[in-house]
């Protein structure tokens, strides 16, 4: 017992084990904005003043870069996660679905690249 019903055995609709792992990743990413966002309020609170020189020297060190490169890369996946349980849910065509987990995939990848390429070009001085 306890495999669900016998129509659902038949048509295989018993559980797929991949949704414990989606959710696993959903809370580490949550955890990681959470722990992230939190040394940016703080560091942010500690500098001397909010000028751009102050915060280009700030982002120029190695520890705010990597943080800073973490969230942007934490923020995205997490987006990505919960639009994609959103998609799921919703989006019933599987070309649409295909289309918009695509298009998702994308968006969240492009938005990864382009922050570290900021953060970076920040941290490495090829600022005005």
């Amino acid at each position: 017992m306890g495999n669900g019903t016998s129509i659902g055995r038949v048509r295989g609709l018993g559980s797929a084990k991949h949704g414990v792992h989606h959710w696993l990743l959903q809370r580490f990413t949550a955890i990681g904005n959470l722990l992230s966002v939190l040394f940016l309020v703080v560091s942010i609170l500690l500098l001397p003043d909010m000028s751009y020189a102050t915060v280009v020297e700030w982002i120029s060190r190695p520890v705010p870069a990597v943080v800073m490169i973490l969230l942007v890369f934490s923020t995205f996946w997490h987006a990505r996660l919960g639009l994609q349980v959103l998609v799921e849910d919703y989006v019933h065509d599987h070309a649409n679905k295909f289309a918009c987990i695509a298009a998702l995939n994308l968006a969240a990848v492009g938005g990864i690249a382009f922050g570290a390429f900021c953060i970076i070009r920040l941290a490495l001085g090829a600022h005005a």
